[in-house]
């Protein structure tokens, strides 16, 4: 049975779009609230597999989405590095300690912090209806990065970003380690069954141009090409959120094979700027999913009409919203599958 989103990564167009979600998995759900209060907090449950597991594969049941995507965090890969990593009640996550005034080297890397993530991917693979692609992800150094220098998420980034231009030499380090860790962590999750992978550089916005081409193209780049000498099949989304003017150069350079586009980039200006045949992703601002009604129906057809000629997987501009009513993510799904 042809997994009909895995064939659009790879750059067959298809009649309709297949579509998941960023963030499918998660709170706007029932079914999730009722298991995360059953088993505490956010770090106990994408680490217990069994749970995790159930966790990737509700959204699937309800809405028959095209693609599981793994139930984790971006931020396994530095507790993996050996940073503490801590989700506090209604707060965001924070990692001890800070790089901005630790040393990288005094970490110890605790690598099998990741095998309960190997095991969940091993359960929904053998899970999945054979249709239906699975994605699984890491995300990108820059992002990385951000949360491990401050030891915490930023709107502008402005403590890493200052680092890296004092001392270009030490966050380069940073860089590095994470590159080595995610192209491991990405390996093994090929190694457990998933069919691609996505790299998230969430905060990739906020560069300067030559900030961007070294601190978000190049290890992206460098993660692709190693990752494709330990599985020469991989196939890689990248989704360089905020990136705007530089997703061309990105897409180019970093070999990826499909782009994911935010919610602020035009689409049919990404299909007559982005390399012919080049697969995209998204770009429905999750705004408009919460709206619902016309605004959503309006917004879904402008972006299936501007991808109507290429490789398209429908996808939101980031992650979908708590808020979201489930009625309008079954709208969304009728309407993208023709349906209504």
């Amino acid at each position: 049975m042809t997994k009909t989103l895995l064939a659009a990564l790879k750059g067959e167009r298809q009649p309709r779009p297949p579509l998941w979600l960023m963030r499918q998995a998660g709170r706007y759900l029932p079914e999730y609230r009722a298991l995360r209060a059953e088993k505490g907090g956010f770090l106990d449950l994408a680490t217990d597999p069994e749970a995790a597991t159930e966790v990737t594969l509700q959204p699937l049941r309800r809405f028959g989405f095209d693609a599981a995507i793994l139930f984790s965090d971006i931020l396994m890969v530095p507790w993996a590095i050996g940073q503490n990593l801590r989700f506090g009640a209604g707060e965001g996550p924070e990692l001890s300690p800070a790089l901005v005034d630790a040393s990288l080297d005094a970490l110890d890397p605790a690598p099998e912090r990741l095998e309960p993530v190997y095991e969940t991917v091993r359960r929904v693979a053998a899970a999945l209806d054979p249709a239906t692609t699975f994605l699984g992800f890491a995300g990108s150094p820059w992002t990385i990065a951000t949360y491990m220098v401050a030891g915490h998420g930023s709107r502008d980034q402005a403590e890493t970003r200052g680092y890296a231009y004092r001392d270009p030499g030490a966050f380069a380090a940073i860089i590095d380690r994470v590159i080595a860790v995610t192209v491991e962590y990405l390996a093994g999750q090929f190694a457990a069954g998933v069919d691609a992978v996505q790299l998230f550089d969430s905060w990739a916005g906020s560069l300067s141009p030559a900030q961007f081409e070294r601190w978000v193209i190049a290890p992206n780049a460098e993660i692709v090409r190693r990752l494709r000498a330990r599985v020469p099949d991989a196939v890689i989304i990248g989704f360089p959120k905020g990136a705007g003017g530089k997703l061309p150069a990105y897409a180019v350079e970093t070999g990826v094979d499909a782009l994911g586009l935010d919610e602020t980039v035009d689409p049919e200006w990404a299909n007559a700027v982005l390399p012919e045949g080049l697969p995209v992703q998204g770009n429905l601002d999750p705004l408009a999913l919460l709206a619902g009604g016309a605004a959503l129906d309006q917004a879904v057809d402008r972006i299936l009409a501007a991808f109507a000629e290429r490789p398209h997987v429908f996808n939101l501009g980031h992650g979908i919203l708590q808020q979201t009513p489930i009625e309008h993510v079954q709208a969304l799904v009728a309407r993208v599958r023709g349906q209504a």
